[in-house]
């Protein structure tokens, strides 16, 4: 029993449930009218997007050849597989491609020929990798590069397909010998043309397929670095010299911070990098792999590859990780021409 004077009439009980309701209603009706809005507003940025960013014209240069073709030794052969981003779209010269700028940086550093070939294809996205990799293992390669997953975010391709297809193709090349390096997702938050809040929808999803790639990556036996965007807050703080033409994909100096990235990875993946191991600090170490795959996704130019604690390569949360904070090598301006030495030597033409 309430107290007299408590008890509610129930025409006042129904006149009340009915406010609420309809208060409710409102709400409701607000709430989906502001997700429409969004909605709509994102679908107009998306397409003036497009508009703004011009649709790719004349292909990338070709890049292919042999880098340091007067050292000694045996060469070694290098793919490069991926997207516009791989395949240096933007650029004019070849040497500024970043499969070049990677080839002379391991015949320099080698002190070994270096012979390149180029399989990325402007506009692929993970889906069309195997096609990429069957071309690529009929060169025998010691060595491949991936940078793809740009195009994966724009055409809003299900990120766990993408992240499947990047597994096979690396399961596909480490069972046929074949170290692989991939550059994860880039930050498309980062692009000028994209405006809030789209920019920062971009910013997450690329953030998260580049943690999705890195866990599969490490998984499958690659090795990892995180682009972010594209190494930082140069290409924000410097947009006009950092990226190209479109103002989408990078500049030669774009490009060439890129594979200063990437370089220190691949030389540690083809065995010549553990003296150049720069000493531990303390944002790096050993983590989880997830956990390792997520601050990676933060900070552009970490490196993430597998490894083993007191002998084992898991602990409780997963495989275990190791996270490096990479020292870039040769950072700044566009290349100038190379030396002789390091000139590309065109397949068939030297």
């Amino acid at each position: 029993m309430g107290v007299a004077g408590s008890v509610v009439p129930v025409g006042q009980r129904w006149q009340r449930a009915r406010q609420v309701a309809r208060l409710a209603a409102i709400g409701t009706g607000a709430t989906a009218a502001a997700v429409v809005a969004t909605g709509g507003v994102l679908l107009g940025q998306a397409r003036q997007a497009r508009r703004t960013i011009p649709m790719a014209e004349a292909p990338p240069p070709r890049c292919d050849g042999v880098y340091g073709a007067k050292l000694p030794g045996p060469p070694v052969t290098v793919v490069v597989l991926g997207d516009s981003s791989a395949a240096g779209y933007g650029v004019h010269r070849r040497r500024e491609t970043p499969g070049a700028l990677l080839a002379t940086g391991l015949s320099r550093r080698l002190q070994r020929p270096v012979r390149l070939h180029r399989f990325a294809v402007v506009g692929a996205i993970s889906a069309v990798l195997r096609h990429q990799v069957e071309a690529a293992l009929e060169c025998q390669p010691d060595v491949a590069v991936i940078l793809i997953g740009g195009n994966d975010v724009t055409n809003r391709a299900p990120f766990a397909l993408a992240v499947r297809y990047l597994v096979d193709a690396v399961r596909t090349l480490r069972a046929a010998g074949c170290e692989v390096v991939v550059g994860t997702c880039p930050d498309l938050g980062a692009i000028r043309p994209i405006q809030p809040p789209l920019r920062w929808l971009a910013r997450h999803w690329s953030r998260q397929l580049a943690a999705a790639q890195t866990v599969a990556v490490v998984e499958a036996g690659g090795w990892t670095v995180s682009l972010g965007d594209l190494l930082g807050p140069r290409f924000t703080a410097e947009p006009t010299r950092m990226f190209a033409w479109d103002r989408f994909h990078p500049s030669a100096e774009g490009y060439a911070m890129a594979a200063a990235a990437l370089l220190p990875t691949v030389l540690s993946a083809l065995g010549a990098g553990q003296e150049r191991r720069p000493t531990l600090v303390r944002d790096e170490g050993v983590r989880s792999l997830p956990q390792a795959a997520q601050e990676a996704a933060r900070h552009a130019g970490t490196e993430v590859s597998g490894t083993r604690v007191r002998g084992r390569e898991r602990g409780p949360a997963g495989r275990w990780a190791q996270l490096r904070r990479r020292a870039f090598f040769g950072v700044g301006a566009a290349p100038q021409p190379s030396p002789a030495a390091d000139s590309p030597t065109l397949e068939g033409l030297a």
